[in-house]
């Protein structure tokens, strides 16, 4: 071998493990960074010619596994709408209340049968009148509460869905630049890892609204589906999704109606069918909660208001009430209209609030009665107190088909809201459980430091031997010049 073949080996090999030091120190320097994928330098036997052989760079690759990345993706979109389906739970749960919680719906119940009780054994006492107003307005203090939680949580999921369209689109929109300047840059034969790590944290992003799947195309572009069959961006445009929020939802808007928005793609609405492509991130799950988890705790608690309604307006129990009108407990001040939002208007009358132009001893004596009456009559009261505690069939078909009484039917709507978060809480920690062993298995196929030593240290060997030819090398052609 000549000398000059011998400098051009050793150049091109002190190139190469100066380039290989640099993806060493990338790799170590951004083993932490979101998104980033471990980088190693692909090199090939240079072909021998006049002026030597040697090693050359092909390039450098990116390192992931694929099928893990996508796995990740799916098990991440599961856990952000199992996180929000359990997050609505708890919070219906805590709207409810449990046994041993003061403020619960069950505890409202007790405290009024306990006023109507007291009531009952005293019934000339303006105070014991009084706390049976006051326990009367709690209850349904508590029931228009737990209405008014059940707007808000639909609501918020609405405004969470236009939130979630207007992140996709951003990062749709930034997928597609990306795709562009990495079609560029591989014509040009020059290094995208960067670029390509910058779109795996914006799919990354995507994959908690919606799962995605990734699909390679030409000269390092992608296109992306969700796993429902959707597409979302094949070619140079991306799709466009939109979104209108309703504002404050009451109990009477739905999607049938046409008063609650669905995604528009490209102009044109999905059907309740086609939403089916969304499904299975954050924002599949806030459609379902505006639209048939609140719904359905809507029609539970609307139920259970119109069983408060009923029983105090019964002429059976109040002969001073004609059929059809309000006793005790009144529709927004009027007779029962309709039973949907019911739990939202429900309110006591304002013919037994002295502060409100009424009378305390009404409650003895009856809504439409003419005078006092008797003041030691409890007839009235033993009369609320049967309604309350009797176990009847409830007036509303949404309600359990067995015989209750009110404070059954307050117990078994917290047991079932309380069922329902322990249910979804389990499927949360399984899917999160899941997610992170993905990362976890993700991690460990990525930046080692230890191995990025080990690869330095060889490094540092080759450049020694291609150090020590240059400089033999040198010290042969300077022998050669003091010869001559």
């Amino acid at each position: 071998m000549s000398l000059s073949a011998a400098i051009s080996n050793s150049l091109s090999g002190l190139t190469a493990t100066a380039r290989g030091t640099e993806i060493v120190s990338t790799n170590v320097s951004n083993k932490s960074v979101a998104g980033y994928a471990r980088r190693e330098l692909d090199l090939s036997s240079r072909l021998y010619s006049g002026n030597g052989g040697g090693v050359q760079i092909d390039g450098v690759r990116r390192t992931v596994n694929a099928g893990l990345l996508a796995d990740s993706r799916i098990a991440q979109a599961s856990t952000s709408r199992s996180t929000t389906v359990a997050n609505f739970h708890a919070a219906m749960e805590t709207s409810f209340g449990t046994a041993n919680d003061n403020s619960s719906l069950v505890s409202f119940v007790t405290a009024f049968e306990a006023a109507i009780v007291s009531a009952s054994a005293r019934p000339d006492s303006d105070v014991r009148l009084q706390e049976v107003l006051d326990s009367a307005t709690g209850l349904t203090e508590k029931i228009t509460g737990i209405a008014k939680s059940i707007s808000d949580a639909r609501s918020s999921a609405d405004r969470s869905i236009a939130k979630d369209v207007d992140q996709l689109n951003t990062a749709l929109e930034r997928v597609a630049a990306l795709n562009r300047q990495i079609t560029t840059l591989s014509s040009q034969g020059q290094d995208t890892s960067s670029l390509v790590d910058a779109r795996q944290t914006t799919l990354d992003s995507i994959s908690s609204i919606v799962p995605i799947v990734e699909v390679a195309r030409e000269n390092g572009r992608i296109a992306i589906f969700t796993k429902g069959g959707g597409t979302l961006l094949d070619g140079t445009s991306p799709a466009r999704l939109e979104f209108t929020p309703a504002g404050q939802i009451t109990p009477e808007m739905n999607v049938e109606h046409g008063s609650l928005g669905t995604i528009t793609i490209n102009g044109r609405p999905l059907s309740k069918n086609e939403m089916g492509i969304l499904a299975g991130g954050s924002m599949a799950a806030n459609f379902e909660l505006r639209d048939t988890l609140a719904p359905a705790y809507q029609q539970k608690i609307d139920a259970f208001a119109r069983e408060v309604y009923e029983r105090f307006s019964d002429p059976a129990l109040d002969p001073s009430l004609a059929a059809g009108e309000h006793g005790l407990f009144s529709d927004a001040q009027a007779g029962l209209t309709v039973e949907l939002g019911l739990a939202n208007r429900l309110a006591v009358a304002d013919t037994y609030d002295p502060d409100k132009g009424g009378d305390l001893w009404r409650i003895r004596t009856g809504r439409n009665a003419t005078g006092p009456g008797e003041v030691g009559d409890s007839t009235l009261l033993l009369a609320m107190t049967k309604a309350q505690s009797e176990n009847r069939n409830p007036a509303s078909p949404a309600l359990t088909s067995s015989p209750a009484s009110m404070l059954g039917l307050a117990s078994e709507l917290a047991s079932q809201a309380s069922s329902f978060r322990i249910r979804t809480e389990a499927a949360q920690v399984q899917d999160l459980t899941h997610s992170e062993s993905l990362k976890t298995a993700l991690l460990s196929e990525g930046v080692d430091t230890d191995t990025e030593m080990q690869a330095l240290l060889t490094l540092e060997r080759a450049y020694a031997a291609n150090a020590k030819v240059l400089q033999t090398a040198s010290d042969m052609l300077a022998e050669i010049l003091r010869l001559t």
